[in-house]
């Protein structure tokens, strides 16, 4: 039965939906006693997770109960901000009586699995380890309604935010270009605007408007040019690291709020810090290797406003060359005292970043988007790229095959998200409408 359900997965390409984009038939294998929902959602100004809450979750619940079978899991646990309550009181009375509702604090970044599970179990997941190691699965919003729904993964739900003239959130076709997605929320109020993918505190920023939506963007984010943030993701490495090189003063701040260290995983972004002091690094390294990229210690922690969280991102490769990893047992692993009391409340991330002038909603419209040309990328998951299986010329309807795993490789399959007539690129599939 589990192996039916995994085979179905990998046959529709579910991925994680929240980010990671890991293959659910990969994820959903180990046996484990609880599942968790991540309906956290704490990226400034998104709100996908809570509106798939309120408008699908019929499938959501469907999907939820399969992942629990096919794990064996004996109970649900759904994580979500209590400040949802009208929510919370809307779905608490259709959960199965295995399923309860755990009401979260509203702060950054509790949607971090390893953050979400320690919130809600008490458990750590140990460095390096993974949900399984605690006896749990964690899974997204929106991978259970994929489930649920039971279909080839065409579409992506994400929100459209910032400076936009309405902040909403839509079913967009995989592979449609950005920029016609923020014409489908009223264009951007701004002359001269930048764009952040994904969610603000973890967004790449986007090279142009023609990138297109895959399986994992969460979130589109329109700002104006000049604003900081759009400035904070497109700095260069080498100012980060001379900047940083000259002007961290060793206070600390980066780590005491560092939410992994506070969980008593070794990452100490203050020595990372350090670090540059070293032409060839140092030991120092150590400290970089287990930062989840939170990008907190960057945006809210220093006050130079200097950029730990990309010197961590930078000195892992060294630290992995080093093998400079954690090799103490899990159960040495013992949270900050005073963790609970340093979580970052959501309303002075949001006035921190300079974001409160934005609207701060995304109602879920109905609407179908109808793009003329979809461009699909054959890498947007976790693993090898997947392998086309059309050629040029061909047509296809939406939900198609179009291209496959590589066997043997961990990957994910990519279907059709319109109808159309196809071009074969080297990372990519263009089809026509």
């Amino acid at each position: 039965m589990a192996a039916d359900y995994l085979a179905r997965f990998e046959e529709l390409g579910i991925v994680g939906a929240g980010g990671g984009g890991f293959p659910a038939a990969v994820k959903f294998k180990s046996k484990v006693s609880t599942v968790i929902v991540n309906a956290a959602e704490c990226e400034p100004l998104l709100h996908k997770d809570k509106e798939l809450l309120h408008h699908r979750f019929d499938p959501f619940l469907k999907g939820l109960v399969a992942a629990m079978n096919i794990v064996g899991a004996e109970k649900g646990v759904i994580g979500i901000k209590a400040k949802y309550h009208d929510l919370i009181d809307e779905i608490s009375p259709h959960v199965p009586s295995n399923v309860s509702l755990v009401p979260l604090p509203d702060v950054y970044p509790a949607g971090d699995e390893f953050i979400l599970v320690h919130m809600v179990t008490g458990r750590v997941i140990p460095p390096g380890g993974l949900p399984k190691d605690v006896n749990v699965a964690v899974s997204n919003v929106e991978t259970l309604v994929n489930i649920g729904f039971d279909r080839p993964v065409t579409h992506k739900y994400l929100t459209v935010a910032g400076a936009v003239k309405t902040p909403i959130t839509l079913r967009v076709p995989i592979g449609m270009a950005i920029g016609e997605v923020i014409e489908a929320a009223g264009g951007a109020t701004v002359e001269k605007a930048g764009v952040l993918l994904g969610g603000i505190m973890m967004a790449r920023p986007a090279a142009n408007l023609d990138v297109p939506v895959t399986k994992t963007t969460g979130g589109i984010v329109v700002l104006p040019a000049s604003h900081k943030l759009i400035r904070r993701h497109t700095a260069q490495r080498e100012e980060i690291r001379r900047i940083g090189r000259s002007a961290c003063d060793q206070c600390r701040a980066c780590t005491e709020f560092c939410p992994r260290f506070l969980i008593g995983h070794p990452i100490q972004p203050h020595r990372a810090m350090q670090s540059l002091g070293f032409e060839t690094g140092s030991d120092a390294m150590v400290a970089t290797l287990y930062c989840s990229e939170c990008n907190l210690c960057t945006m809210y922690s220093c006050p130079e406003d200097l950029d730990p969280r990309n010197v961590c991102i930078q000195a892992k490769p060294l630290a992995r060359e080093r093998n400079l990893m954690f090799k103490g047992a899990p159960d040495s692993i013992t949270p900050h005292p005073m963790g609970e009391y340093r979580r970052v409340p959501m309303r002075r991330l949001i006035a921190r970043l300079g974001l409160g002038e934005f609207n701060n909603v995304g109602p879920l419209a109905e609407q179908e988007l109808r793009p003329q040309q979809v461009k699909i990328l054959l890498k947007q998951h976790a693993g090898a790229p997947a392998v086309p299986v059309v050629k040029c010329g061909d047509k296809v309807r939406a939900g198609d095959l179009v291209a496959a795993t590589e066997t043997g490789k961990l990957g994910a399959r990519i279907h059709a998200s319109i109808d159309g007539v196809v071009t074969v690129g080297q990372d990519a599939i263009v089809i026509k409408a």
